[in-house]
């Protein structure tokens, strides 16, 4: 709040010598007052002079009165604090104090003082000059206060700078782009998040110029039709046009509806542009789709020498395309329904009438199947014609029209024909035939008893392979005990000395010697051989479980895997960015343990202050595609390629046969800790499903696992 000014200089007020200096004391200074009294009162400015020590109302003119709301007169000879008791603690007294003491005049700037106006307590802002007034009656000089009611302008301040602000809280929250820009080097002085959004260039474009933080922009004709609008004053609008905005060093097309609108200032001047959008990408996209969908839907129809048609049910007109026109013989694209059933073969058009009337019932599919020839009206030419069309219905069941296509079939009706009559001729002589075949079968019968006997030799190699089948199913067995064995028999001797190096930490936790110490590192490796048994019975399960054979979405996988390490995730800071994954056949937790392997040790071996930034990127490749040396354990037309991408400390590529090994280590367990597993169990994941996994990295610079998984 604006509050009392100091003056750099002395400022006294002396009256003129208007008085005669031979009256006596007590008349001079009732000639002063009077003359002062009348002085003050022609004065447009609210003026009061205060005497005494205690400030009393000396005398005070109408445009003071009129800030107090007081009648002329009134109030005059109290002490002005206690006239108005809710000025009284604003510190007002000291700087009367002062001014007096000085001789030095004070100012204030919107002081808020408070005043019954109207029966209630009213907040009134003054502008005030307090100046030291000399008096030869007394040794206290009065004070004179010239004050000027600036509340009107206060108030209208504080609501120009809430619109501003509701203003500027609009735009910033606007869901379409919004920016203003100043001056003929176009600076950003106003940028919602929606714009930021397309500029892609981060968040801190206040203050920059457009054309520099947008320099792709140079080849499009943008900047031209900006300094177009700042130097004639006339708005430019663009319509749907595609603007390349660099992100990232990659130019990306988008599609704006974008404004250009001149800014003016008080003088008429143009001072700067405001620049409005609207992103129309999708809808242009889709326009686009539609239009090569069209494009195509019509290239087809004219390819397949299709015919369209079209009937309003409300109107009973048809419409049809210049192929069907020509069929009937008609020179009009326009008929009424009826006159193009009466260009059908008389014979059929009962059975199209009933077949259109019946798509039109309630409950019926709409759909409209039927066969029937047509009769051209100008050269007496028969074709055969297969309509199909589908009846569109309102929100209530009505029907509205029906939209169809039609097609010439005469040729493969005629060549159906001739294929039936074909089969009717070698239908009598495969007659005959079967009667010869009856004689060669008398003699194949002798011939199986020949090979019943090697029959023989077929079930002892069918014996054979079942007794492999054994051997195999035992292997399995021989697995899965292990596991059993490693899942219970081997955990429960851990946990006993686990517990027992619980109680014996809880022994000596006030030892000072080396007890202590030993018993911790005798934990440190209960645990370590806790994991170890744990991955090793991963892995046995992973090899005997090669049931791959449902669908499984990997979005979902992944998102699995990322909600088991989010707290990881959180801790360490990291950003994961993941494409849209599809869905393929496979194994739901066998490809879960992959994703959450590779997105551990990407987390694991981060470099230390750097957040780790993980990548997952998918595309489709064919199997020529496939670098050389990746073998994929199935052979399939084509394979799903992904990424996993991290920005950690990465390895030497010498070694990448080798991490995919059982224990295989690249880094001390002190770093580091882990069994040396889990990649292991990502590559027998991906053979499992017939894919394959290789890695490529540089030391310091990050690693990428890639995976081929059939599609």
């Amino acid at each position: 709040m604006p509050g009392p000014e100091q003056p750099n200089k002395p400022n006294q007020i002396h009256l003129p010598l208007l008085i005669p200096t031979d009256l006596p004391p007590q008349e001079a200074a009732t000639a002063t007052c009077q003359l002062l009294t009348a002085v003050v009162g022609q004065l447009p400015l609210a003026v009061a002079v205060l005497e005494g020590s205690d400030y009393r109302i000396k005398l005070a003119n109408p445009a003071m009165y009129e800030i107090w709301q007081l009648p002329p007169g009134d109030k005059l000879g109290e002490p002005v604090f206690d006239a108005f008791p809710l000025i009284a603690n604003q510190g007002l007294d000291e700087l009367l104090d002062q001014v007096r003491r000085t001789g030095l005049a004070a100012r204030g700037e919107e002081l808020p003082s408070e005043f019954i106006r109207d029966g209630k307590q009213t907040t009134v802002y003054i502008d005030f000059v307090y100046s030291p007034l000399a008096n030869q009656t007394s040794q206290l000089p009065d004070i004179l206060v010239s004050a000027t009611d600036v509340t009107e302008r206060v108030l209208a301040r504080r609501v120009l700078e809430e619109t501003t602000q509701q203003l500027r809280g609009l735009v910033e929250s606007a869901p379409f782009p919004i920016a203003v820009y100043s001056g003929r080097e176009m600076r950003i002085e106003l940028a919602n998040q929606a714009i930021i959004d397309v500029y892609g260039k981060g968040p801190d474009v206040i203050g920059k110029c457009y054309p520099e933080l947008l320099p792709e922009l140079a080849s499009q004709g943008i900047f031209e039709q900006l300094q177009s609008v700042y130097n004639t004053g006339v708005p430019f609008s663009s319509g749907t046009s595609r603007v390349d905005i660099d992100h990232q060093g990659e130019l990306i097309p988008y599609y704006f509806n974008y404004n250009f609108t001149p800014l003016f200032d008080a003088a008429g001047r143009v001072y700067g542009v405001m620049n409005t959008g609207a992103d129309v990408t999708p809808m242009e996209l889709a326009r686009q789709q539609v239009e090569q969908t069209a494009t195509a839907l019509q290239n087809a129809i004219e390819l397949a020498e299709l015919g369209n048609f079209s009937v309003n049910i409300a109107t009973n007109l048809l419409t049809v395309s210049p192929r069907v026109a020509t069929w009937f013989g008609f020179d009009s694209l326009a008929h009424d329904a009826e006159t193009f059933i009466m260009g059908i073969g008389e014979r059929e058009r009962d059975y199209v009438r009933t077949s259109l009337y019946n798509t039109l019932l309630p409950g019926s599919d709409g759909r409209y199947d039927v066969i029937h020839s047509v009769v051209n009206a100008k050269t007496g030419r028969s074709v055969i014609l297969h309509a199909l069309g589908q009846v569109y219905f309102n929100a209530v069941g009505e029907p509205l029209r029906i939209e169809g296509t039609a097609q010439d079939i005469t040729s493969q009706r005629e060549l159906q024909d001739m294929l039936e009559q074909q089969v009717k001729e070698r239908t009598e002589e495969l007659a005959a035939t079967n009667e010869e075949l009856a004689a060669t079968n008398e003699e194949l019968a002798a011939t199986n008893e020949e090979l019943e006997s090697s029959n023989e030799g077929y079930v002892v190699l069918n014996e054979d392979l079942e007794e492999s089948n054994r051997l195999l199913l035992r292997s399995n067995d021989n697995l899965q005990q292990f596991a059993y064995v490693a899942s219970h028999d081997l955990q429960e001797p851990l946990r006993k000395i686990q517990q027992f190096g619980d109680l014996l930490t809880t022994r000596y936790a006030d030892s000072v010697g080396e007890e202590l110490v030993y018993v911790e590192r005798i934990q440190s490796a209960a645990k370590r051989m806790s994991i170890l048994i744990k991955d090793l019975l991963d892995f046995s399960l992973i090899s005997t479980q090669r049931d791959v054979g449902g669908t499984v979405s990997l979005q979902t996988i992944v998102e699995s895997a990322l909600s088991t390490l989010e707290l990881r995730v959180e801790e360490l800071g990291a950003q994961i960015r993941v494409e849209q994954l599809p869905t393929l056949s496979g194994n739901a937790s066998q490809l879960t343990q992959l994703f959450q392997n590779l997105l551990s040790n990407a987390l694991k071996f981060h470099r230390p202050g750097v957040a780790p930034v993980i990548e997952i990127k998918t595309r489709r490749v064919a199997s020529d595609e496939l670098p050389s040396g990746i073998t994929p354990s199935r052979v399939a037309p084509a394979y799903q390629l992904i990424e996993v991408i991290d920005n950690g400390i990465g390895f030497e590529e010498k070694y990448v046969d080798r991490i995919f090994q059982v224990f295989q280590r690249l880094h001390g367990k002190s770093a580091y800790i882990g069994t040396g597993i889990g990649l292991a169990i990502c590559e027998k994941v991906v053979t499992n499903h017939g894919g394959a996994i290789t890695a490529r990295s540089q030391p310091g610079q990050g690693a990428a696992f890639t995976i081929y998984l059939p599609t």
